[in-house]
């Protein structure tokens, strides 16, 4: 015990400390280093792995733990947050311990202050040293720190902001490169672009020529509207495609009971319908971006709103998904098993360097499963003695046919004629279906629904900003992106894609795992999408999947859909009782909202014609709305089951109205204006080409 006097017991040596044969307490433990921690208790455990070493005033910031959060505020903050005041410590060598701290801190953005001269992270100039002896200002809890980006290992192995990533935007690794990783990018996201209208042609009473004719249509819109974004738009890598915000309202308007009873050809004039309502919606999202109203409408827009709007948008289909897998169950069952072993049990199986079970999960698994099922037809296993397949359901007598049409009609992969009947070269033309016509109800939804569009690509730009950018972009790149893809909409309307063009939540997804993120080689991708959508027996070979296994994958696409709804949270404090509520509440009225106006459209003696999972969609003429205004009656019963609308309005209210400081809500960090022009990283990452700037330097709120 001789060792408890303070005079002469000897001085702790290098941390951390040889262990002494008389513990102190933790107290005097924490007393001697200067550990000052923010909450009760004697441990400060932190995610970020930094070790802070002794000092002989207990002056060192350290990293602030937060609980609700569950990660350590790290110093000084990445992404654009201000710099706050930040004690220099006195200079002394650097050990090997000191170099491993410092490459941590680099890794997580801490120097990027050195390499921007003397501005901060988001421009503001940055505090410079203080006296040792000064006590740094810690932030209280209401104060506006965010955390934009995660910090610490993911399971995946990915730690730092860009330490992961391949190809960062502006990178040009060669042609041979770029056109590899730009088809596999494209290839990675196949489900994304061509599942959309393998629904909804057949609902619209297309033929299976009809389907291969809009999916080359899809394809061609898709590589031109990915050109026009990474140019002129926002210039982030993302591909641009049917989105599935823009499905949901496609089969409502497709089962508006105008449209019932058509006689002659119901596709075309469905589809003309459609187009005049995407191309008004779409006009109405290009005015919102290049007005600079969109940036007043940012503001609004926060992870806690984006979250449940985006999940709600996977969420909505349970009504198709499964119950139609059930029609062939041994195809179906083994095409999402097979997904989910490759994207999840496989996952981190690398083959020359990339995990192509994890990158190529979707494709491999249709592959596998669509070989199966056609040796499965060609042996016989679905075909019945005295059964036609192509005669008619009605004109069936036997009963022994009758029990087994359903699964020759769903198992059998060569009920389609789609690759027979397409032809080998053909060019995808604007009004290729007529003219559109024009209806203000129809017009109105889709006007609320590019809102919400929009809001589902301000996630996608900020996410996949951190991912391969210098910095998040300002609010004015981020108009010109909104403001790009309603031009690019209006193109899909044009063309008659069925749905409009935005970005694709999935793009980041597809970047965190595939690491490429060079604009272009997401270039060079659209270039070969354009030339294949001119082959037509491309489309006519997509168009013939089997619409068992459309729905398997899309089973996993949405599921997909709402998880990366969700992982938006990560960037507020995710275990805060005020956003807990706040996302509990928008997703569950987003299911439950919807389900009381359902409730009219499903009755037991009406519209038995149209399929069971597409009951949901025919509440435009059976809402609780039914005023004298028809056209009022329409959009309300419409707009109110749809779960993303209730969703989005639920939790846009309740986060702007509930207070909440910064750090906790979240708020998306953008760069400022004025730093953005004066550094040459941020120009080059989004500035327009060509000089094109110059000529529009009058329109302040949608350049840098």
């Amino acid at each position: 015990m001789s060792n408890s006097d303070p005079k002469t017991r000897p001085r702790p040596g290098p941390w951390p400390p040889a262990p002494d044969s008389s513990s102190m307490p933790p107290s005097s433990w924490a007393k001697k280093t200067g550990f000052r921690p923010k909450f009760s208790g004697e441990t400060n455990a932190s995610d970020s792995g930094q070790i802070s070493l002794p000092a002989p005033r207990p002056r060192e910031p350290e990293a602030q733990p937060d609980l609700e959060a569950g990660r350590a505020r790290p110093q000084p903050p990445p992404n654009g947050v201000p710099e706050r005041e930040v004690a220099a410590p006195a200079p002394a060598a650097p050990s090997d311990k000191d170099q491993t701290v410092k490459r941590r801190k680099d890794s997580n953005g801490g120097s990027k202050v050195a390499a921007n001269g003397p501005s901060g992270p988001n421009g503001q100039a940055a505090a410079g040293p203080t006296e040792p002896n000064s006590q740094p200002r810690r932030p209280a809890r209401n104060e506006e720190v965010v955390d934009v980006l995660p910090h610490g290992d993911d399971d995946d192995g990915n730690v730092a902001r860009h330490s992961h990533m391949k190809y960062e935007l502006r990178d040009t690794p060669g042609l041979v490169p770029i056109g590899l990783y730009g088809f596999q990018h494209y290839l990675s996201m196949l489900g994304s672009i061509i599942l959309i209208p393998l629904v909804i042609v057949p609902a619209m009473g297309g033929t299976y020529e009809d389907t291969g004719n809009v999916v080359s249509t899809v394809l061609f819109v898709s590589g031109v509207t990915t050109l026009l974004q990474t140019s002129f738009g926002s210039r982030l890598p993302l591909i641009q495609g049917p989105s599935f915000v823009y499905l949901a309202p496609a089969l409502a308007i497709i089962n508006s009971p105008e449209f019932r009873g058509l006689n002659g050809n119901n596709f075309k004039h469905i589809m003309k319908e459609l187009q005049g309502a995407i191309i008004i919606g779409s006009a109405f999202q290009a005015i919102l971006g290049y007005s600079g109203l969109m940036s007043i409408f940012l503001r609004l827009i926060n992870p806690v709103v984006v979250s449940p709007t985006i999940a709600a948008v996977g969420l909505s289909f349970y009504s198709y998904g499964f119950p139609l897998v059930g029609t062939c169950l041994e195809i179906g069952a083994v095409q999402m098993l097979l997904v989910v072993i490759f994207s999840l049990y496989l996952r981190k199986v690398s083959i020359f360097g990339h995990r192509v079970f994890l990158i190529y999960a979707v494709p491999l698994g249709l592959a596998i499963t669509w070989s199966a099922a056609f040796l499965l037809t060609e042996a016989g296993a679905y075909s019945y003695k005295g059964c036609d397949i192509n005669a008619p359901a009605s004109n069936i007598i036997s009963e022994h046919c009758r029990k087994h049409v359903s699964r020759m009609k769903h198992c059998r992969v060569d009920t389609s004629h789609a690759l027979r009947s397409s032809p080998w070269f053909r060019f995808p033309y604007p009004l290729q279906w007529g003219t559109p016509v024009f209806h203000w109800k129809m017009a109105f939804i889709m006007c609320v629904v590019s809102i919400i569009s929009s809001v589902d690509s301000v996630g996608s730009y900020h996410a996949s900003s951190l991912l391969v950018a210098s910095r998040p972009p300002t609010p004015g790149v981020l108009s010109r992106g909104i403001g790009l893809e309603g031009l690019s909409s209006v193109l899909a309307g044009l063309w008659g894609t069925g749905t409009g063009s935005t970005s694709l939540t999935e793009n980041v997804h597809t970047l965190a795992v595939t690491k490429m993120g060079s604009r272009r080689a997401v270039e060079l991708g659209a270039c070969v999408l354009i030339v294949l959508s001119l082959v037509g027996k491309v489309g006519g070979f997509l168009a013939s999947i089997p619409q068992v296994m459309v729905a398997a994958l899309l089973c996993f696409m949405w599921a997909m859909l709402a998880a990366l709804g969700l992982s938006n949270l990560r960037y507020s404090e995710a275990g805060s009782s005020r956003n807990i509520i706040i996302v509990g509440l928008s997703l569950f009225f987003s299911l439950s909202i919807p389900a009381y106006f359902q409730q009219y459209g499903i009755s037991p003696n009406s519209n038995l014609s149209v399929p069971s999972y597409f009951q949901p969609y025919i509440v435009a003429s059976h809402g609780p709305f039914r005023s004298k205004y028809g056209g009022v009656n329409y959009v309300l019963n419409t707009l109110l089951s749809l779960h993303m609308v209730v969703a989005f309005l639920v939790a846009v209210i309740l986060d702007n109205t509930v207070p909440g400081s910064r750090q906790e809500r979240g708020v998306y960090v953008w760069s400022e204006p004025e730093v953005a022009k004066r550094e040459p990283a941020v120009a080059k990452d989004y500035g327009l080409p060509f000089r094109i700037s110059r000529v529009f330097r009058w329109v302040k709120w949608v350049g840098l």
